[in-house]
């Protein structure tokens, strides 16, 4: 009895670790189709707080050599880009299309499950065309609400490529920001790095 009542337990630790971290599926398009690389999102994506030419799609574009659309909304939550998705990305022939968004639906005291339903459904749309995905997270100390795990979960659920958090030694650094929520030239700098060394091997 003692032996299987180990056995049992094995297995019941075993199954709860599935259902708790389940297995990552793979990346949906790693051989993407269309045209144009992307990126899509709020004022990170614009580029509130860089100098002219300094918003991390900008540097991006030095980086790759490649031509990268902006696609970038100040103030836009999940919702306001779930709206003008089609006009923006699904109809611009998207190759890879690159995320940062939840930010403004975290300011705005929006429901985590609501803006993490929306996220997934612009996602899946987006790869829906071929397209490879690739999410920027944020994750603010002490004001995250859970939001940075929830990055990681959409995207193991869409095959997604994720950076969990972009702000990353970048957010509260007086060096690498322009204001309080926005980086500064070198700290749209280290993002569009971050997003380069992601999308690489898929280039």
């Amino acid at each position: 009895m003692k032996k299987a009542g180990i056995i049992l337990l094995v297995a019941a630790v075993v199954i709860a670790g599935y259902l708790l971290y389940p297995t990552k599926l793979e990346i949906r398009n790693a051989e993407p189709g269309g045209e144009n690389i992307i990126c899509f999102g709020d004022s990170l994506t614009f580029g509130t707080g860089a100098s002219a030419g300094m918003d991390y799609p900008s540097q991006l574009a030095g980086m790759t050599g490649l031509e990268i659309v902006n696609k970038g909304v100040p103030g836009d939550t999940t919702a306001d880009a779930l709206m003008r998705l089609e006009r923006d990305v699904l109809s611009q022939s998207p190759r890879i299309v690159l995320i940062t968004l939840g930010g403004n639906d975290l300011k705005n005291h929006m429901p985590a499950d609501k803006a993490f339903e929306n996220l997934k459904v612009i996602i899946e749309a987006v790869q829906e065309r071929g397209a490879l995905v690739v999410v920027g997270g944020i994750d603010i100390p002490l004001f995250g609400k859970g939001f940075a795990g929830r990055y990681e979960q959409v995207c193991a659920e869409t095959g997604a490529l994720c950076i969990p958090n972009i702000y990353e030694d970048i957010f509260g650094s007086h060096d690498l920001m322009s204001d309080p929520i926005h980086p500064n030239d070198r700290g749209y700098q280290i993002m569009a790095e971050r997003f380069y060394e992601t999308i690489r091997p898929y280039l």
